[in-house]
């Protein structure tokens, strides 16, 4: 039995290839990759070495909902500081991978630690470090500033740019794919058996 789709689901998918929709259907875990995607790329530095991100809020009310779905949240990043530490707190993330040189056979190691397949991990990445693990994965996308080669190898491009809300956007569709957007949308009720507000 198909299951009803809210009105806001139904707009959201209309917008992609059933191709993406199918895909984001089987999704159980979904990696982000950090700098160029949760952020707009820029790194910014105080006179003392401090290095400051700006991260945007409806990429982390997004990753609230997939966890509070039962889809597990990861970020992947070759870079490390305790700026990205606090944020993966913040949003109750506890697969934080930093340093992160071969994103590749991190993603299968994730999957055999998880039970998973690669087909339900889902990963976007934007630039070359990314490359292998786009490849291997169930859905990769990236974003619209990523270099050409990186778009090739991904199955969708937000139309967001990243750190401003192409991990929200990418949010949405895996939601909306497997009717859990709505519920959200409704007010307080159940998903997956879980009490949402």
């Amino acid at each position: 039995m198909t299951k009803l789709l809210h009105p806001s689901e139904t707009l959201i998918l209309s917008k992609i290839p059933e191709t993406i929709r199918s895909r984001a259907e089987n999704i159980r875990l979904i990696a982000f990759d950090v700098d160029g995607v949760l952020t707009d790329g820029s790194l910014f530095y105080s006179d003392t070495g401090e290095q400051l991100k700006r991260f945007n809020a409806l990429d982390g009310h997004g990753f609230r909902m997939l966890q509070q779905s039962g889809i597990k949240v990861a970020l992947i990043t070759g870079r490390s500081g305790g700026i990205v530490t606090r944020r993966a707190a913040e949003l109750g993330i506890s697969l934080l991978y930093q340093d992160a040189r071969d994103k590749g056979k991190l993603i299968e190691n994730i999957a055999t630690e998880h039970q998973l397949t690669l087909e339900q991990i889902a990963y976007m990445g934007d630039d070359i470090i990314d490359l292998e693990a786009l490849r291997k994965v169930g859905l990769a996308a990236t974003v619209p500033h990523a270099p050409f080669y990186i778009q090739q190898a991904s199955h969708w491009v937000s139309t967001i740019a990243g750190g401003q809300g192409a991990a929200r956007e990418l949010t949405d569709i895996i939601l909306s794919a497997q009717g859990l957007l709505g519920a959200f949308l409704q007010g307080s009720t159940l998903v997956r058996g879980i009490a949402i507000q």
